[in-house]
């Protein structure tokens, strides 16, 4: 059996993206009915929907359909979920890895919906800081765990291809809640992700 791409896109949002990228490519100065470019801006046009289908997807919904009942009640940690995101200054992109951390109380949830949640707030227009606050806020308010924790570590490419064009620079940020705002847990977790406070 042959190799089936499968892709789901609105017609009418693709349609109104393709006139706008042409119309962006012409006053850059390009020639959009050369051959490399024809066909770019239904290219940009799809992977613009593709890079922003967080807008269209719920953070909440998706612990909850992997919410269960357990007593375990030390801390849990996912490390590493790599990020991609565009930044909603530039639109630019910023990518990096994000490290979350929740002490249960009653519920644990799927650990790949930690991932998840990640995709959801990086799928849309961005900053790293809003981004942080609610991975945070949407395991809290599902789970409601003794406490969360969130570290993201990004490069940011509106400050490495342009501006101040500094290529070593990574941005972390960081948000806790309930006894990760503790010294000892919050040590305990930078521990764990093998950093310094």
């Amino acid at each position: 059996m042959a190799y089936k791409k499968v892709e789901s896109y609105d017609e009418k949002v693709t349609s109104d993206l393709i006139e706008h990228y042409k119309n962006s490519i012409t006053l850059l100065g390009e020639d959009v009915e050369r051959e490399g470019l024809q066909k770019t801006p239904e290219r940009v046009a799809k992977a613009m929907q593709y890079l922003t289908t967080g807008y269209q997807q719920d953070a909440r919904e998706i612990l909850n359909s992997a919410k269960f009942t357990e007593s375990y009640s030390e801390m849990v940690i996912v490390k590493d979920i790599e990020l991609y995101s565009l930044c909603e200054h530039h639109m630019l992109p910023f990518f990096g890895k994000a490290h979350i951390a929740y002490i249960p109380n009653g519920y644990i949830t799927g650990l790949s919906k930690l991932a998840r949640v990640v995709d959801v707030y990086a799928r849309r227009l961005q900053v790293q800081e809003r981004m942080t606050h609610q991975i945070l806020d949407a395991i809290q308010d599902t789970l409601q765990p003794l406490g969360v924790a969130v570290v993201i570590e990004a490069q940011h490419l509106c400050m490495m291809m342009r501006g101040v064009q500094k290529q070593n620079s990574v941005t972390t940020t960081s948000a806790f809640s309930g006894q990760f705002e503790d010294g000892r847990t919050r040590s305990e977790f930078m521990r764990l992700l093998g950093q310094s406070i």
